[in-house]
């Protein structure tokens, strides 16, 4: 990907990392030898292909279960991806816990995906769906939050890294402050999952979710993980084959965790190529990867910072490997189609994220991300076709 030109021969510089990330050869190379070589079905057959598929999906969930810190396996799901993961919970914990007259809370920087499920889920229920304002600078409101919880919220959904900000959330308070009131906490980690480490013991949460192509591996794979008794209680999303133990016309039982949530034959190939991501993650170092992407951002804010074309959104610190603005007096369209003219691929629009945009009296804005894959030249040539645009506009 990185070698090809774009248009007239000007070389890709990829900059969409938190939309999704390129795919690094071992995990193109893992599920090509999967398809070309070993390809068999997980939990169905005796024969050795099938077993085989079988022992090396479940190592991936085990994978799953030590990148994450979870107690178990049977704490770790596997979804389509983030969308999916809340949408399960929505839908089953919905079910099995949420009465009319109950509280869902979310925040007001939230993603569709984690707006729709829970607004879905009050609507059907005759529920109440309240929102975490928004500071001037987009931060959460956490006075608010403290005041808005209450015995009726029965779970607090938010993101851990927001995806139009880059900033971190502060789960602990969060967290500590709605288990005091007994309710529980679904944390959005798509933004958050490729960053940093992840301890869902150490956070307390309980339930967290990512999708494998934001952390290099392919899309159509996802991870929920959720505390072992609250999975126990909820109802399945879905039904269908591999999740049933027994079946007849009168009566069914259902496998236990972590199956009870798989219905159909699983994404089998996918689950191998996230394994593969993971792997990868884990051979250079979380740690290290965050730091490069880091000093990719600093130097790239600093130089942004400087020109009064140039608005950033929210708070210069405190925040992962995003940057989002907008240039004053052009529309975010425009200016990126000039760049992508340069070989310059940025996020542009609403983001998924409309109530945040709106909140900064906008209704577009461009988003640039970084990953390892990227270099200091790369945001040189950025900067300086940014700088360009309102140049030639003067």
């Amino acid at each position: 990907m990185l070698s090809r030109k774009i248009h007239e021969g000007s070389a890709l510089v990829y900059l969409d990392s938190a939309s999704t990330t390129l795919k690094p050869r071992q995990v193109i190379d893992t599920i090509v030898n999967f398809y070309s070589h070993d390809y068999g079905t997980v939990h169905r057959a005796a024969y050795a292909l099938a077993a085989l598929s079988t022992q090396r999906y479940m190592a991936v969930r085990e994978l799953v279960q030590s990148h994450l810190h979870a107690k178990s396996i049977e704490e770790i799901i596997f979804t389509k991806g983030t969308t999916e993961s809340i949408n399960l919970v929505a839908a089953s914990f919905g079910e099995a816990f949420v009465t009319a007259g109950d509280e869902v809370i979310i925040s007001g920087a939230e993603h569709h995906s984690n707006i729709l499920p829970w607004k879905f889920l009050c609507d059907k229920k005759n529920a109440h769906l309240r929102v975490i304002p928004l500071l001037q600078d987009g931060t959460l409101d956490l006075r608010a939050y403290s005041q808005m919880l209450s015995s009726r919220t029965k779970i607090v959904s938010v993101a851990h890294v927001s995806n139009l900000l880059g900033i971190v959330n502060p789960l602990p308070s969060i967290i500590e402050q709605a288990h005091a009131k007994g309710a529980k906490v679904f944390v959005d980690g798509a933004q958050s999952a490729p960053h940093m480490l992840i301890d869902v013991q150490k956070l307390d949460c309980d339930f967290f979710t990512f999708s494998g192509h934001k952390i290099y591996g392919p899309t159509g794979i996802g991870i929920l993980y959720g505390k072992k008794n609250l999975l126990e209680q909820m109802p399945p999303y879905q039904l269908g084959s591999d999740m049933v133990q027994f079946c007849s016309f009168k009566e069914v039982a259902l496998q236990a965790l972590p199956l009870k949530f798989e219905a159909g034959t699983p994404m089998i190939a996918e689950v191998m190529g996230l394994g593969a991501a993971l792997s990868y993650l884990n051979h250079y170092g979380i740690h290290r990867i965050a730091s490069y992407e880091t000093s990719l951002i600093k130097t790239t804010l600093e130089r942004l910072s400087q020109w009064d074309e140039i608005t950033i959104l929210g708070p210069l610190h405190n925040r992962t490997s995003l940057i989002t603005f907008f240039v004053k007096g052009m529309h975010s369209l425009d200016v990126a189609s000039f760049l992508d003219a340069k070989g310059i691929a940025l996020r542009s629009g609403h983001l998924c994220a409309q109530p945040m945009v709106n909140h900064f009296g906008l209704d577009s804005v461009l988003r640039v991300s970084v990953a390892p894959y990227n270099t200091h030249e790369e945001m040189d040539y950025f900067c300086e076709n940014l700088k360009a645009i309102f140049t030639l506009a003067l």
